[in-house]
C-alpha cells in the first residue's frame, strides 16, 4: 500500500468534521444528542482555527453550512481534456504484459459518478460531470459543494483540475435506501441521481463522498503519478487506495498485487481495478485511441457464471406503490454463498431475458457482490409479468422512475401494502418511536381492519381482547404496546411531521419546521392555509415547498393523518440547561444505556439537559454516572472496570427526589 506522510493537521480536521457531522445527524435527524452543546462548540472552534492555519476548508465542514442552491437547469461545460476510458481486460496475463519493465500503480476502479473539479487561487471554481463521450459535461458545482468531503478552499493556489469519483459507502447506501420512497438499485445510481439534482438542499443528507484519482493539469515538478496523489492528499482530498508495483516485479508479485484487492471487502462499490504507469511522461508518450488512453488498463474480475433453474417472480408492493420484482431460482453456490434470489430492477431487462418458469438461466455475483441473472439459455418467453397488485389486486401500470428505470406501480392509493408501509414509517424509532409494531404485526392489524388511519393507533385498546388472543401476542405484549402508543402522544412537532411521510420532508426538515413554528402544529397548519413560502427556511427548496402543499391538499393523505391530531400533545423541546444546583446531577457527565422503563433515548437525553447535566454517548474516566436499563451490555462492564457509579432507573429517580 502506498502511503504518503500523514499530515496531522489534516487528520485532525477530518476527525473533527466526522465527529461534528455525526453529532449533527444524531441531534437533527434522530433527536438523540451524543455530546453537549459546550462540547460541540469546542469541536467547532478547534476546527475553525485549524482551517485558518492550514488554509484548507472542506465541503463537509460545519463552518461552511449554507442554504442550498436551486437551478432551473444544468449548464453544459466543455472539458479542457477529453475524459477517455481505459482499455479493459479480464486476463491477469494481459496485466503482466502491460506492467512488464515499468513501475505501475494498482488502485480500485470505483463505481460511481466521475467528476472533474476545477480550482483557482485555492478556491473551488467549478464541478463538472463526465457527460457525453467525456467531452461535454454538466455543471454540478451547486450540489458538489454539499458533498461530505470536497475541499472548497486549499493552500495550493495554482490553477489545476482534479478527477475523481462521486461515491456512496455500501453501509450508507443501505441505510439511506430504506428511507426513500423510490429506492435506487445501486449506489452508482444514487450518486448520479443526487449530484445532478437541481435543488442542492436535497443532496445534503445523502452521504456523497468524492474520492480523487488523478490530477488533470500538467505540473513539471510532479513527474510520477504517486506524487500527484500525495499532493492531493496533502491538500485535503480523499485519495483512492493505491498500491505501487516496481518495474522489475515478477509475475507472482503482480498476481499478489491484484489479489490484494478483494471487491467483497471494499467499503465502496467497485467494478474492477485500474493499472496505470507511474511515470507520467512515459504514459503520455503512448498516446490514446478515440476510446481509451494507452497509459491505463482496467482489470475486470472474471464473473464466474453458474447454471440454475428459474422458478418465477416474487412481487412486493412498496409504500410508494412501486412493485419490486425478485427472481426466484433453485439455490446455487457462488463464491461460497448460496444464491436463490436476484433483484430484477428494470422491466426492460426482464423482458429482454424472455424468461419462463423452468428455464435454465446463468447467474453470477456482479463484482463478487450482487447476484444477477447473466443470461437465459432456454428463452421460452412464457413468463407473464404481474398485472395485478400482489396486495390489493388493483391494476399495475408501467412508469419511469426518478432513478431512470422502468417499473410496475400499483394504481390504488389505498392499497394495504402502501398503508402498512406508511404505518411502519410513522412508528419508526426515529419518528414516533412506537415499539412493538413490526411489519408483521401491522400487517395483521391492518388486514383485520383495526388500523385505517394513524388515529386508530390511539384507539387500539378497544381491540385488546382480540389482540391478546392473536398468535404471537399476549397480555404482556399488548400492555407494552399500549404503553408505547400512549407515550408517543407526547411528541415534538418534528417527530410527528417526519412520521407523516411527506415526500422530501424528513427529520432534518421537520426540525426546521419545529424551530420556526416553535413546536406549534396549529401555527404550521395556519401557515399552509395562508400560503406561507417555505423556501424562506434554510435548506428548503421549491420542490420541498410544493410537496408540503401537495400533501396537505390530498384528501387521502388527510384521512390518514388528521384523525391522529386530537391525541397529540405537542411538546416544545427544552435544550436549555438549567443553572439550578438543587440536584446532584448538575455539571455531571452522565451516560444512559439499555432499555429504560420510563424514558425513550430522546426523553432521557432531554431530562439530563434540563438538570444541567452533560449527557454523553460513551463511558470514560470522565463519566460521573451510568444509568442502566435492561440489556445494558458493554457500557456497564466498562463502567464497572473504571469504577464509575452505576444507577438503576429507580435510583436515578430517588436521587432526583
Amino acid at each position: 500500500m502506498c502511503k504518503s506522510k500523514t499530515n496531522p493537521v489534516l487528520s485532525r480536521m477530518t476527525e473533527l468534521i466526522k465527529e461534528i457531522y455525526h453529532a449533527d445527524i444524531a441531534y437533527y435527524k434522530y433527536d438523540c444528542p451524543v455530546i453537549t452543546d459546550r462540547e460541540y462548540d469546542m469541536l467547532y472552534q478547534e476546527l475553525k482555527e485549524l482551517e485558518e492555519s492550514a488554509g484548507i476548508v472542506m465541503s463537509g465542514s460545519p463552518t461552511q453550512s449554507t442554504p442550498g442552491v436551486i437551478l432551473e437547469g444544468l449548464q453544459e461545460v466543455e472539458h479542457t481534456k477529453p475524459m477517455l476510458s481505459a482499455d479493459k481486460t479480464k486476463s491477469i496475463d494481459d496485466v503482466i504484459r502491460f506492467a512488464k519493465g515499468q513501475p505501475v500503480l494498482v488502485s480500485w476502479k470505483l463505481d460511481g459518478l466521475t467528476l472533474v473539479l476545477r480550482y483557482d487561487n485555492g478556491e473551488l471554481q467549478q464541478a463538472i460531470t463526465r457527460g457525453a463521450e467525456g467531452r461535454i459535461g454538466e455543471d454540478v458545482t451547486h450540489t458538489v459543494r454539499k458533498m461530505m468531503n470536497v475541499p472548497l478552499q486549499i493552500p495550493y493556489t495554482e490553477p489545476f483540475e482534479v478527477r475523481g469519483e462521486g461515491v456512496v459507502l455500501w453501509e450508507n447506501f443501505k441505510k439511506l435506501n430504506d428511507t426513500l420512497e423510490e429506492p435506487y438499485s445501486h449506489p452508482r445510481n444514487l450518486a448520479a441521481g443526487s449530484v445532478r439534482k437541481l435543488d442542492a438542499s436535497l443532496v445534503k443528507d445523502r452521504f456523497l463522498e468524492f474520492i480523487a484519482f488523478e490530477m488533470v493539469s500538467d505540473h513539471d515538478s510532479l513527474t510520477m503519478k504517486h506524487q500527484q496523489l500525495q499532493l492531493l492528499a496533502q491538500n485535503g482530498f480523499s485519495v483512492v487506495h493505491h498500491l505501487p508495483v516496481s518495474g522489475d516485479a515478477t509475475p507472482e508479485q503482480i498476481h499478489a498485487a491484484i489479489n490484494f484487492y478483494n471487491p467483497t471487502e471494499s467499503p465502496y462499490p467497485v467494478d474492477g481495478l485500474i493499472i496505470e504507469y507511474d511515470d507520467i511522461a512515459y504514459g503520455k508518450s503512448l498516446g490514446a485511441t478515440g476510446h481509451h488512453e494507452n497509459r491505463l488498463l482496467a482489470y475486470k474480475w472474471e464473473d464466474q457464471v453458474y447454471e440454475t433453474t428459474f422458478l418465477g417472480l416474487e412481487p412486493t408492493t412498496t409504500k410508494s406503490g412501486m412493485v419490486s420484482l425478485t427472481a426466484l431460482m433453485e439455490p446455487v453456490e457462488i463464491d461460497g454463498v448460496m444464491v436463490s434470489r436476484a433483484y430484477l430492477h428494470n422491466l426492460i431487462i426482464i423482458k429482454s431475458l424472455e424468461l419462463g418458469i423452468g428455464d435454465t438461466v446463468t447467474v453470477y455475483r456482479a463484482n463478487m457482490v450482487i447476484p444477477q441473472i447473466a443470461n437465459n439459455l432456454t428463452r421460452s418467453g412464457t413468463l407473464q409479468l404481474p398485472d395485478k397488485c400482489p396486495c390489493c389486486g388493483s391494476e399495475l401500470v408501467e412508469k419511469q422512475t426518478a432513478g431512470g428505470t422502468c417499473q410496475l406501480y400499483c394504481t390504488e392509493e389505498a392499497c394495504p401494502a402502501q398503508l402498512m408501509r406508511r404505518f411502519v414509517h410513522f412508528c419508526e424509532k426515529t419518528r414516533m418511536n412506537i415499539e412493538g409494531l413490526s411489519e408483521a404485526t401491522l400487517q395483521k392489524f391492518i388486514s383485520k381492519g383495526w388500523l385505517q388511519s394513524f388515529g386508530d393507533l390511539y384507539k387500539i385498546k378497544q381491540y385488546e381482547q382480540d389482540i391478546v388472543t392473536t398468535e404471537g401476542f399476549g397480555q404482556k405484549s399488548f400492555d407494552r404496546l399500549y404503553k408505547a402508543i400512549e407515550r408517543s402522544r407526547d411528541c415534538t412537532l418534528n417527530q410527528f411531521i417526519a412520521g407523516l411521510g411527506i415526500h422530501t420532508i424528513g427529520r432534518t426538515a421537520g426540525r426546521a419546521l419545529n424551530q420556526y413554528f416553535k413546536g406549534d402544529w396549529d401555527a404550521f397548519e395556519q401557515a399552509i392555509k395562508d400560503r406561507f413560502d417555505f423556501t424562506r427556511l434554510n435548506d428548503f427548496g421549491p420542490i420541498m415547498h410544493e410537496q408540503i402543499y401537495s400533501w396537505y391538499q390530498n384528501p387521502r393523505e388527510e384521512a390518514l393523518w388528521r384523525p391522529a391530531l386530537p391525541y397529540m400533545n405537542f411538546k416544545k423541546e427544552n435544550t436549555i440547561m438549567t443553572n439550578s444546583k438543587d440536584n446532584p446531577f448538575t455539571g455531571k457527565s452522565i451516560v444512559a444505556t439499555g432499555k429504560l422503563e420510563n424514558y425513550t433515548r430522546d426523553e432521557i437525553q432531554a431530562k439530563l439537559y434540563s438538570l444541567g447535566a452533560k449527557p454523553a454517548s460513551s463511558v470514560s474516566k470522565k463519566t460521573d454516572y451510568l444509568i442502566v436499563g435492561e440489556n445494558a451490555g458493554s457500557k456497564l462492564t466498562k463502567a464497572q472496570e473504571l469504577g464509575v457509579q452505576v444507577l438503576t432507573e429507580s435510583e436515578f429517580e430517588q436521587m432526583l427526589a
